[in-house]
This record gives structure tokens, C-alpha cells and sequence, in this order.
């Protein structure tokens, strides 16, 4: 069969699917809603980018949901869980804590992985670049995960909630790719506290919904979320935009999270739809069907 792919006008199409994209409602659906209030500054943005990007597993309700109960725990300011002063006070607090599969003994260890690795590096950043400046993007989100694993005992599961893209799963990384998105790029809505990672070698934050319009797009041919489609799917992006292929992910996201995209042909909905011509539901079909 022969592989799905985008008109040669989809550079164009996807321009103005992004310019007409009402931003401003599909911000209050998103988690980093709940974020940006609590990343006044560099060091607390970070902080509550790693927690909130932890949290981001299910509907974007609930993870709002369960950012509010951390920022309560932590009375409004997240950076608040990694302060040694506050920590057996932190244990006892999310103690109770769930989301989802994630439990507050694991958050707990994360906060406590957090303020050790602050007590001698001032962000981050210096764990991504660490691994970025000699083997590329995917070397810095290991070396990243490596560090948020930490180097001692932790709760059980614990350490598979920060999957590399060089284990041998070869999982997309969805939440470690979309906290990095929020460190790095400046442009709405992101928080771009880490000057020193380029807009241009991010990685697509792959969840279902990005995916799924990705495959649909003829922008990755893989049927399987993996590393190897975020791969794909970036590339695709990156020879449209190769100084910020990202900024298309909120755009994607949002357009499979709001509805406006039905996931099959619906020409109430579809028929408007600038990428609609480059869709494998759509390529050869007209509107009048």
C-alpha cells in the first residue's frame, strides 16, 4: 500500500491552522494553566514544570485537578516541596496523595531527589546539556531521566515514571519531552527559562491525540506511539519550521483534546478544517460526499 502523505500545500495549511487556533480558550484544557501562576521565577517554574509534566498522565481535567491538590499541599508554592525545612511536613501531607498510579511517596522522593540536586546545580538545564552536548536530544532527555531517577533507593515504581528514549522500550518520553518543551521555548505558552537548549532540536511531546493526527497528517507512518515516531513526526515538523518545530504541538494537542477534530469524517466539523486536504480520512474525498 502506498504510505499516506501530506499535499505539498501542507506547509501552507498547517500556517493556517495555527494563526486561526483560538489559543485563549484551549489554555484554560491545559495543565500549564495551572502552572504558569505558580513559575514566578526561573527556579520555580522548573520546579513546577517537573511536578506538573510528572502528573500529566489522563484527561487534562484530571491533571489539572491533581496539580491544585500538590499546590495546596505545597500552600501555593511547589518550590515549597524541596525545601529541607519542609520536608518531614511534606512526607506527612502526600502521604494520602493520588493520581492515577502515581502516589505521594513517590512524589515525596522526587522532592527529595530535587533539593539534593539543587544544593549544587542551579538548574536543570545542566542535567539535559549534560547528556545534549555530545549525543543530541535524546542523550540529554537519559541523562535527564537519570537524574530525576536519583542515585538512591526509591518507592516502588518510582523509576518508571522518567522512561529514557535509549531504553530498550524505546518509549516516546511524552512527559519528559513536554516539560522540556516548557523549559525551552519562549513563545506563548511556555515558560522558556533554559536559554541554552535551541527551540530547533525539541522533540514532539507524542500523546494520543498529537499521534493520532500525526499518523492521519502522513507525517509519521508508524501506527504505535514510540520514540521513533516522536523522531519522525519532529522531523516532518522541523522542515516546515527548523527554528521552532514544537510550536505546532499545542495546535495538534488541542485540536484532538477540544474536538475540532472528530477523529472521522464529519463534514460539519471537518469541512472548515485548514489541514482537512492532507488527512488520510479526507485525501481524494470531496466536501460534498
Amino acid at each position: 500500500m502506498r504510505a499516506h502523505r501530506p499535499s505539498p500545500e501542507f506547509p501552507q495549511h498547517l500556517a493556517r491552522l495555527y494563526a486561526s487556533f483560538p489559543f485563549d480558550r484551549s489554555l484554560a484544557d491545559d495543565p500549564i494553566s495551572v502552572l504558569r501562576p505558580l513559575g514566578p521565577d526561573a527556579r520555580r517554574a522548573e520546579i513546577a514544570g517537573v511536578f506538573g509534566s510528572t502528573l500529566a498522565i489522563g484527561n487534562t481535567t484530571a491533571i489539572r485537578g491533581a496539580i491544585a491538590r500538590l499546590a495546596e499541599i505545597a500552600e501555593g508554592d511547589l518550590a515549597r516541596l524541596v525545601d529541607p525545612a519542609f520536608a518531614r511536613e511534606r512526607t506527612r501531607r502526600l502521604a494520602g496523595f493520588r493520581h492515577r498510579w502515581i502516589r505521594g511517596d513517590q512524589l515525596d522522593h522526587l522532592a527529595g531527589v530535587l533539593s539534593d540536586y539543587y544544593a549544587t546545580h542551579p538548574s536543570l538545564e545542566a542535567a539535559f546539556l549534560s547528556g545534549s552536548e555530545g549525543g543530541g536530544f535524546a542523550a540529554g532527555l537519559d541523562a535527564l531521566a537519570r537524574t530525576l531517577r536519583g542515585p538512591s533507593r526509591a518507592p516502588r515504581g518510582y523509576r518508571t515514571l522518567f522512561p529514557s528514549p535509549l531504553d530498550a522500550a524505546g518509549s516516546p518520553c511524552k512527559r519528559l519531552t513536554l516539560f522540556v518543551r516548557w523549559m525551552v521555548r519562549t513563545g506563548y505558552p511556555d515558560f522558556g527559562v533554559w536559554p541554552r537548549v535551541p527551540t530547533g532540536s525539541l522533540r514532539i511531546p507524542l500523546d494520543q491525540h498529537v499521534h493520532w493526527i500525526a499518523y492521519h497528517l502522513g507525517l509519521t507512518a508508524r501506527r504505535t506511539r514510540s520514540w521513533a515516531a516522536v523522531e519522525e513526526v519532529s522531523e516532518a515538523l522541523r522542515r516546515i519550521d527548523p527554528i521552532d518545530p514544537v510550536k505546532y504541538d499545542f495546535v495538534l494537542c488541542h485540536t484532538g483534546i477540544s474536538g475540532d477534530c472528530p477523529k472521522h469524517r464529519d463534514l460539519a466539523v471537518c469541512g472548515p478544517c485548514s489541514v482537512r486536504p492532507d488527512c488520510r480520512l479526507w485525501r481524494g474525498r470531496g466536501v460534498a460526499e
